[in-house]
């Protein structure tokens, strides 16, 4: 390995390490109370170096972003490869993101709080991170936008609906459902005896149902 290689080798370790601190003091501290020096002291760096690699923690939430939706799109690409069903399909990534939300919860309040916020105006955030977070939430958008397709050519799924329309909206109830059962979740147990989870399971039947042409085989 040359120099060069070593030290963009090095660079690329230490930039890591400095993500593994932030995700550390985010995720126990909460992202507006943590600041930038919590992070340099988890990552036992100096203020001065983190800044040499992120231009804000606005930058590194980003990044963590990246990373959760990374594992996302893989949960989903492997739970979804072998089914040819576009109904099936459309299930099997509501099912995913679930157990997505179970496993890797925190990278999931990550995503869910940024579907939620207006991170995208922050200052601070490098083209490259919000552009690469970007494509990443575009990837599992058009895996949904392709399923509808099929689905309303195999009549499946109605056919007077418009596939981007619905695909937009069918994400955003999704992530309404999930952050409404979420932050309530004891206020709909305590007051209406509803296990959170069963309802958020509920919601991608009755979200499928809304689709599904009523004229079909199934």
């Amino acid at each position: 390995m040359g120099t060069l290689e070593r030290k963009e080798k090095e660079k690329e370790i230490r930039r890591n390490d400095i993500i593994d601190a932030a995700e550390k003091v985010f995720f126990s501290k909460g992202f507006d109370v943590a600041t930038m020096d919590d992070v340099a002291k988890e990552a036992e760096f100096s203020k001065r170096t983190i800044y040499v690699y992120f231009n804000s923690k606005h930058q590194i939430y980003f990044e963590i972003m990246i990373r959760g939706y990374k594992i996302l799109i893989d949960m989903m690409e492997n739970g979804i490869q072998y089914n040819d069903n576009p109904l099936d399909k459309i299930k099997g990534m509501g099912k995913t993101l679930y157990e997505f939300s179970q496993k890797y919860n925190y990278y999931f309040r990550s995503i869910i709080d940024y579907e939620n916020g207006e991170l995208d105006f922050a200052n601070g955030i490098s083209d490259k991170s919000r552009e690469e977070c970007y494509e990443l939430g575009e990837k599992i958008f058009n895996n949904l936008a392709v399923a509808l397709s099929s689905g309303i050519e195999q009549g499946a799924i109605r056919r007077d609906l418009d596939v981007v329309s619905t695909a937009i909206i069918l994400w955003s109830s999704v992530i309404g459902i999930f952050n409404t059962l979420y932050r309530k979740r004891n206020y709909i147990m305590n007051y209406h005896k509803r296990d959170s989870d069963k309802l958020i399971l509920n919601g991608f039947d009755l979200l499928i149902k809304s689709i599904e042409n009523g004229g079909s085989s199934r």
